[in-house]
């Protein structure tokens, strides 16, 4: 790979990077070609796009960003790839989990890091908390459900005795006319 295309391909991961909110580092060294074909479909059937790239090309993409990568240093060792996931922060994390269930006698891929809305997390003990996080469209659905809730009982508090309400506006407006 020449100069130019290894600049052309910096500048590119770094403008993917720039753009996707959350990003996973993992390391599937080790695997052979099958089984990383597996888990790069299981991540194109989610949505996910998973890139193998060198450390120092991802470490010099980052370099370019904003936001201080420095912690990610010490994940960036050995075989990295990058997920990418453009709506859903979880995603990555779940997917990771799943094929390592599936294939239980496998430790890999394994996590190295992440970046989700800029808060960085470094080693494999957050794989279990990133993975349950909940996503941007469950946590609307909970405080959608959280605010009907009290509109829901208080219509079916009306539905329920709207003919014992009815008689009393029946009856307090019968009582003013006489």
């Amino acid at each position: 790979m020449t100069k130019e295309e290894k600049g052309a391909l910096i500048d590119d991961l770094a403008e993917k990077l720039r753009n996707t909110s959350y990003f996973y580092v993992a390391d599937t060294g080790g695997l052979s070609v099958k089984q990383i074909n597996e888990f790069r479909s299981m991540c194109f059937q989610r949505g996910i796009e998973y890139r193998i790239v060198k450390n120092t090309l991802i470490r010099k993409a980052l370099e370019q960003l904003d936001t201080d990568y420095a912690p990610f240093d010490e994940a960036l060792k050995g075989t990295s790839g990058i997920m990418f996931s453009a709506e859903v922060s979880n995603a990555p994390a779940k997917i990771i989990k799943e094929y390592r269930k599936k294939n239980s006698n496998l430790e890999k891929p394994a996590f190295k890091a992440a970046s989700i809305d800029a808060d960085l997390f470094v080693g494999e003990e957050h794989l279990d908390m990133l993975s349950s996080l909940k996503s941007k469209d469950e946590l609307l659905g909970e405080v959608i459900t959280l605010l009907q809730s009290p509109a829901k009982n208080v219509v079916s508090a009306l539905q329920s005795s709207k003919n014992k309400l009815a008689g009393i506006i029946k009856t307090l407006s019968e009582r003013e006319e006489s």
